[in-house]
């Protein structure tokens, strides 16, 4: 039933966790989904007609991102975080894990000191942060990619247990190489916090993989980047993610971390529910070309690439969640359902905030997104509120 502070946005299209509704609809009142549905709208107090080549989507979910437009994650600096959240909601990014780079200790603490204080307390009109991910120090020197090599150190639960402390609550996910001494230790320590173990920069072995998936590793780290790459005598920790249905699997869908080829048999073996796409956005994503940084490690973005300052790694990814999804449909042959599933619901899931993000579920916030009849990002509204008006 409508009432007096009810929003009606109806659209040609309503994709939200595996359903497409068309033509589509969701009332929202007081900041939440208060229906959603096909058909037929209920009256509103207020409407917003979109076209109908436009199609409403959840607020997009990015569990993996560093920066954006300039801003940075992972600096310490609350100012440059504030930059980047604002950044990624002006691309469609509701809701986000802020993803942490390898740098010394203390750096980390004063880190994660500043993004749980943004957790606790939101700025209005920036992407909601629902924790951080600590991608390190517990990585192998093999497939440091971005990361400060003099800072990476072997899993330690006495160093992890520091790390999450300092976080007062807020880490969501670690990523670790599992083939390590003292990964077993650590691992035993995530389930016990109800923390998400993931696994990445990483030469670990088949065998090994299959091990630290039976000790509750759940997601791989941008597979195929950063990992041992997969041979047909040793398949790896790539074909080993793959092959497990308990595991979700991030994709940096950009063209560049991954050929589109190698990308399409990744999306086909997932299948659904288990392919979640990432930025693994940089300050220098959706910036000017120029110089920045990742930690301690200085990146240069040239003409559409991002690279580490010596050249020797990729050194983030070049577009935003949304264009990811473009592609997702464009390039890798998935169905907007799918594609719209992997880049809200799924990554949602996989970080255990699904209550709280990824779906336009009855009684969630109203986060959703508008994307236009080329799937390009054309409206965010933020807890009921419309804070990139729809074009439409």
């Amino acid at each position: 039933m409508s009432g007096p502070e009810d929003h009606l946005v109806s659209a040609g299209a309503v994709v939200t966790d595996g359903r497409r509704l068309a033509p589509g609809w969701v009332l929202v009142a007081d900041g939440l989904v208060a229906d959603v549905g096909s058909g037929p709208a209920p009256p509103a107090a207020t409407t917003t007609v979109l076209p109908r080549t436009a199609t409403v989507v959840p607020g997009l979910v990015d569990m993996h991102v560093h920066g954006a437009g300039g801003g940075d994650l992972t600096a310490g600096d609350r100012a440059a975080a504030v930059t980047a959240l604002r950044a990624l909601l002006a691309a469609g990014v509701t809701s986000c894990a802020a993803s942490l780079v390898t740098v010394p200790e203390e750096e980390m603490f004063a880190t994660l000191d500043v993004l749980a204080g943004l957790v606790a307390v939101p700025v209005p009109r920036t992407t909601r942060l629902v924790g951080t991910h600590l991608e390190g120090p517990f990585l192998s020197p093999l497939h440091q990619g971005a990361h400060h090599g003099p800072s990476l150190r072997p899993p330690d639960a006495a160093v992890a247990r520091r790390l999450l402390d300092a976080a007062g609550g807020t880490v969501l996910m670690v990523t670790l190489a599992p083939e390590l001494p003292g990964a077993d230790d650590v691992l035993r320590l995530l389930r016990d916090e109800g923390v998400v173990a993931a696994m990445g920069h990483t030469a670990a072995t088949y065998d090994e993989t299959r091990s630290a998936l039976a000790q509750g590793v759940t997601v791989g780290t941008h597979l195929f980047n950063g990992m041992r790459p997969p041979h047909h005598r040793e398949p790896g920790p790539v074909l080993s993610l793959l092959d497990d249905d308990r595991v979700v699997v991030e994709l940096i869908n950009d063209g560049q971390h991954v050929h589109p080829a190698a990308a399409r048999v990744a999306r086909r073996a997932a299948g659904a529910g288990r392919l979640a796409l990432i930025s693994d956005g940089v300050a220098a994503t959706a910036a000017p070309d120029g110089d920045y940084r990742l930690g301690r490690v200085g990146i240069r973005s040239r003409e559409g690439r991002v690279e580490t300052a010596d050249g020797s790694s990729l050194g983030g990814g070049v577009v935003t969640l949304g264009v990811a999804l473009r592609r997702a449909v464009t390039e890798l042959g998935a169905d907007l359902v799918g594609a719209v599933d992997a880049a809200t619901v799924v990554p949602a899931r996989a970080l255990g905030v699904a209550d709280r993000a990824g779906s336009l579920d009855r009684g969630r916030a109203a986060d959703l997104v508008v994307l236009d009849a080329d799937l390009e990002v054309d409206g965010v509204m933020l807890g009921g509120s419309w804070v990139h008006r729809p074009s439409g």
